[in-house]
């Protein structure tokens, strides 16, 4: 077994490995030795405080308050540096298991103070803590400069065309000029492109004589010039194009082509996006969801946000659905009726990472309720290419091949979930978003704002919310079974079920998670440290997760939820720990707002 000495250790361990070289090295000379036997009172509160920086290198202390253990901290960890920084003495800290820990004097931990990064791990709130601490979770070597401003994409003016030009003189103008699109001076101005001419001119039987403000897109969907390369992607996918005019001063600088943003990294969402237009049959699925992960792999090494590599996840998802439905449609015909493809869970939320099983419903209006067995086939049809795809089978059948009906019975089955009520099926169907078709869906958004008026249902679905719990204290440790913990049950579920309830409660229409706790802050039901600490809490939980599921992946298994402590360092102990702590304590706020019990 390999030894690290007591300097290599502390000098690998947060935030020590942040200090300057010469100021560890002076900190390193005042480094003791501590053992300490179980049964030790460190310190009691309203005693004599601490007088040394702890970091434990084995064994473990539980910290208490008036008896109730609040946490038990253990290899890798540090405690003591409240008492040094208050000086007062406010909790318990009592040896559970034989301990070693490393410590530095107060007039050494005084000292360190004096560098910012060493000082801000400390001074921190929790929100800003769970902030930080993925940044010491590499998962890839790939790096990719995500902030690199689109300006410096533009290769080269944009062209322009007037209003009274022809679709055949813009094809000419596009063919000398090498490029696939030009602008068009109409008053707000348009755009043409190589596809309009062949969807909207050949397609449609049209001359190269017809005039481009026949064809043409109005007005411009534009970016400024320092706009982020991440969210020039998010432009192009939302909008369902492939050219971005790229703005300054008010003026459109050029056209950025996704071409151009592939260019820039091969691995980036418009890669996958390409991927899936091309996409000629059925036969092509398979892949899709291994790309999905290298794309997420190398965002998240990238240091992209967790929540916004879910969002491209989410529409790269839309977009397969859609090739999907094409697929289905070209083979099956046109539908008998006007219909509506939803998704549900975390794929309606836009908070999907990495492809898990399918959660999706078919509403087809009632004019077509004479043709089920047209729509079964076509449910069947497009559940089972999803799962082709990678999206396994739903061994709950939340899918379409179960879940497809008129819209009215929708809405009926959507008002019980109120009326009866029946708090687990809402959990499901309150979370959907349409994805594809040409129903409307506005019934079903009215059913979802009866909630705010029914504080009975709205008590139901927050009991049953609360039944998702983050692990008790002292399940969470290093050694034995009670070591593992559900990163979508303990820490996940806690806050996308009870944020549902706020959401639901103040009327808003959002699906994510953090935009409903935006809106339940907004209305007063989240103080703000509630809300900071919450939705770090849950970009913790989510990135981490992420991590460990690319982690499993990269090893050839499958990715799951469940994470040992043993597995994460210790920075990543310590901020669970606070995540788990936040997250218990806005649910015994929330029982009380509900007034249900809260164990």
């Amino acid at each position: 077994m390999t030894t690290i000495d007591p300097v290599a250790y502390v000098r690998q361990t947060a935030p020590f490995d942040a200090l300057p070289q010469a100021l560890f090295d002076d900190a390193a000379r005042s480094l003791e030795v501590s053992y300490h036997p179980a049964g030790t009172w460190l310190v009691r509160a309203g005693g004599e405080p601490l007088q040394h920086l702890y970091l434990i290198r084995k064994g473990s202390v539980r910290l208490e308050r008036d008896g109730q253990i609040l946490q038990v901290l253990e290899e890798g960890e540090t405690f003591g540096y409240t008492s040094l920084i208050t000086r007062k003495a406010t909790l318990d800290a009592v040896v559970e298991d034989d301990l070693l820990a490393y410590r530095l004097p107060d007039a050494e931990f005084q000292r360190l103070l004096g560098d910012g990064r060493f000082a801000a791990h400390f001074a921190h709130g929790l929100s800003e803590r769970l902030k930080a601490s993925l940044e010491h979770s590499p998962v890839a070597t790939f790096q990719v400069n995500l902030s690199v401003e689109v300006q410096q994409l533009v290769r080269r003016p944009a062209v322009w065309v007037g209003p009274e030009a022809s679709v055949g003189e813009a094809a000419k103008v596009m063919s000398r000029e090498g490029i696939s699109s030009v602008l068009v001076r109409t008053d707000p101005p348009g755009i043409v492109t190589d596809r309009d001419f062949r969807r909207r001119v050949l397609a449609e039987g049209l001359g190269p004589e017809a005039k481009v403000t026949q064809v043409y897109s109005t007005p411009l969907r534009t970016v400024p010039a320092n706009t982020p390369l991440y969210l020039a992607w998010e432009a192009l996918l939302d909008a369902g194009t492939h050219h971005l005019p790229v703005t300054r001063d008010g003026d459109v600088a050029g056209v950025l082509t996704s071409t151009d943003l592939l260019k820039h990294t091969a691995q980036g969402p418009m890669a996958v996006l390409r991927r899936v237009e091309r996409l000629a049959n059925r036969d092509s699925l398979p892949g899709y969801a291994a790309k999905v992960a290298e794309m997420a792999a190398a965002l998240l090494a990238g240091g992209l946000d967790v929540t916004v590599i879910a969002g491209f996840v989410a529409r790269l998802n839309d977009a397969l659905l859609r090739r999907v439905l094409h697929f289905a449609h070209a083979e099956m015909g046109p539908a008998p009726a006007p219909y509506a493809w939803l998704v549900f869970g975390s794929e309606a939320r836009m908070e999907q990472t990495l492809l898990t099983d399918q959660d999706n419903a078919l509403v087809y209006a009632d004019e077509g309720g004479d043709r089920k067995d047209w729509w079964q086939a076509f449910a069947e049809r497009v559940v089972a290419d999803l799962e082709a795809a990678g999206f396994a089978h739903c061994p709950g059948e939340h899918t379409a091949r179960r879940l497809n009906n008129t819209l009215s019975e929708w809405v009926r089955s959507f008002g019980e979930c109120i009326d009866v009520p029946k708090p687990k099926e809402a959990a499901l169907l309150f979370d959907f978003r349409r994805v594809s078709g040409d129903l409307g869906v506005g019934p079903l958004e009215a059913v979802c704002g009866r909630a705010a008026r029914n504080p009975l249902f709205l008590r139901f679905l927050a009991q049953s919310a609360l039944q998702f719990q983050p692990p008790a204290t002292l399940m969470m440790r290093l050694q034995g079974g009670s070591s593992t913990v559900d990163l979508k049950a303990h820490a996940l579920a806690p806050i996308v079920f009870l944020a549902r309830c706020y959401g639901l409660e103040v009327g808003t229409r959002a699906r994510g998670t953090l935009e409903r706790l935006d809106a339940a802050r907004d209305a007063g039901l989240m103080g703000e440290d509630a809300w900071s600490s919450i939705t770090q809490a849950f970009r913790f939980a989510l990135g981490l997760r992420l991590r460990l599921q690319l982690r499993l992946v990269s090893e050839g298994q499958a990715p799951a939820n469940a994470v040992h402590f043993s597995d994460l360092s210790a920075i990543e102990r310590t901020s669970l720990k606070d995540a788990f702590r936040a997250i218990k304590a806005w649910q015994e706020k929330a029982a009380y707002h509900y007034q249900v019990e809260f164990l």
